[in-house]
């Protein structure tokens, strides 16, 4: 290859044929020399179609945002590294950061070095600046975690991406060293159990772990964790092949490594807006379901009922319209309830709901929702409250009411029509509580592990109304006091819910 050696470097045209970044060769006016196998690959020509042609038709751009001009049209974005060899050769190292990739796999050195030793131990001086220029114009150039060690992993080579990733000065690493400390010791275990069951023969969870496949002529490509000297971690997609010698002697081993901690979060973030996406899915479609149900009750009443009083009209019917009276308010507050517990939770969702902390008479305050709540009693149900510690107490009275609101209409949803609701606050330096407690259905201890979830409802409440939202809500607005919900209860044996609240001193 004339043209290569004209590159009076050794080992130089190894690298040009056998590197996985694009190497190309131009002369000063930008005419293109030569260009290497997989650069060809990246751009679908064929050597004869490049050479003597200005690289101005191959590569466009700036040195960070440079594009490739394929053979089919296509643009491939790549990073265009250039150093100057002498006068009248330029090297361009070109490297793919397409997102079809996803991962650069950096420059493959062959490298034999053995050769390259005796070079230098030979005291070429001219040479040994010529390698050394040479090399250290690639490693520069290479954002990738490069190591060359030898065949039982003591390391020989660090370049500077790899002291920049990992911590380590290259001094502190080369010949004293091994790749291995750089990985996650249970991860090595992993991969050979699972190497041993690939390849149906032991492998040691060391070196071998990670250089087997290269052994056998397989592609080796991993992803791994590894660790820099301060103790925190990245994920690494390392590539490790064997160097050999004219023999076939495997003389060490080259890891090139990409960290992909980009790629990573990237993926994750996709997943999560994925995984939000069916959540909220899923949610539509039992939103629908449950108001559309719900829904359907109270208006059902509403239609009936007015219906029913368009055929009463005289006196002695005055108590059946009163009746039908009384049906359509409950059917409206249902309504009304269920509409607030979608707002809310919109709200609540949107991050729209601020707390408001004020000085509030607990004793008044409370007797005032509870007498709203009257409305909502069946039969000879009761109400009954009592309050402990000072009447008066800091805190969001509007997320209070929202909360008792919730508690007091279900613990009267599911108690029976003599069903005793007893409702307790007790205001303390430094926390207020609010506590309810009914003589209903109660709730089973697995049905207990999902109650704050939205649009959860029991298993034993099928033939009682609701949306599943109320104790959602109650444990949002608890939340934004910095409070907490606690739920006691046994089946057939009431329930006590307890709303624990901290009062910030001011």
């Amino acid at each position: 290859m004339t043209i290569l050696n004209s590159v009076h470097t050794p080992g130089f045209e190894i690298i040009f044929n056998h590197a996985t970044q694009g190497i190309l060769l131009a002369d000063e006016a930008g005419i293109i020399l030569a260009v290497n196998p997989c650069l060809l690959q990246w751009s679908g020509h064929q050597s004869e179609e490049l050479q003597g042609k200005p690289i101005a038709g191959l590569l466009s751009g700036s040195e960070e945002k440079a594009l490739l001009h394929c053979k089919d049209g296509s643009l491939l974005p790549v990073n265009a590294g250039c150093t100057t060899y002498n006068p009248s050769c330029r090297i361009y190292f070109l490297t793919d950061v397409s997102a079809q990739q996803q991962a650069v796999h950096a420059l493959q050195r062959r490298v034999n070095e053995q050769k390259l030793e005796a070079h230098i131990m030979a005291g070429k001086e001219s040479a040994y600046k010529r390698v050394s220029n040479f090399l250290n114009s690639i490693w520069t150039n290479l954002d990738a975690i490069l190591i060359v060690t030898e065949p039982l992993g003591h390391i020989r080579f660090f370049n500077p991406a790899a002291v920049k990733m990992l911590g380590y000065p290259a001094r502190e690493v080369t010949d004293t060293a091994s790749l291995l400390q750089f990985l996650d010791r249970q991860e090595l275990v992993r991969r050979a159990a699972m190497l041993s069951k690939e390849l149906q023969q032991t492998v040691d969870p060391g070196i071998d772990a990670l250089t087997i496949r290269a052994r056998l002529n397989m592609s080796n490509e991993y992803e791994w964790t590894f660790i820099r000297k301060d103790g925190t971690r990245f994920p690494v997609a390392l590539t490790v092949s064997a160097i050999r010698d004219d023999a076939n002697r495997i003389t060490g081993y080259i890891a090139i490594g990409l960290d992909i901690s980009a790629r990573r979060k990237s993926e994750s973030e996709l997943r999560q807006a994925l995984d939000k996406e069916k959540e909220l899915n899923v949610l539509k479609s039992r939103f629908v379901s449950i108001a559309s149900h719900e829904f359907r009750t109270p208006l059902s009443t509403v239609l009936s009922s007015t219906y029913l009083l368009e055929k009463y009209t005289t006196t002695e019917d005055q108590p059946k319209r009163m009746a039908h009276i009384q049906k359509i308010s409950s059917a409206v507050h249902m309504l009304t309830d269920i509409l607030n517990d979608f707002l809310s939770l919109g709200k609540i969702e949107e991050g729209k709901i601020l707390v408001r902390p004020s000085l509030v008479e607990i004793k008044k305050y409370v007797e005032k929702i509870l007498t709203e709540t009257e409305g909502l009693k069946r039969g000879q149900q009761q109400l009954i409250y009592t309050h402990e510690g000072p009447i008066e107490s800091t805190l969001d009275g509007t997320l209070l009411r929202h909360i008792l609101t919730n508690l007091v209409s279900n613990a009267l949803k599911f108690s029976p029509d003599n069903g005793i609701v007893y409702i307790h606050t007790l205001s303390a330096p430094g926390y207020f509580n609010l506590s309810v407690r009914d003589t209903g259905i109660g709730i089973t201890a697995e049905d207990q592990q999902h109650l704050y979830e939205r649009f959860f409802r029991g298993s034993n409440v099928e033939s009682i109304q609701g949306t599943g939202l109320g104790l959602h809500i109650v444990s949002k607005y608890a939340e934004l006091m910095k409070g907490q919900v606690t739920c006691n209860s046994e089946p057939d044996k009431g329930t006590e819910f307890i709303v624990h609240i901290p009062i910030p001193k001011i």
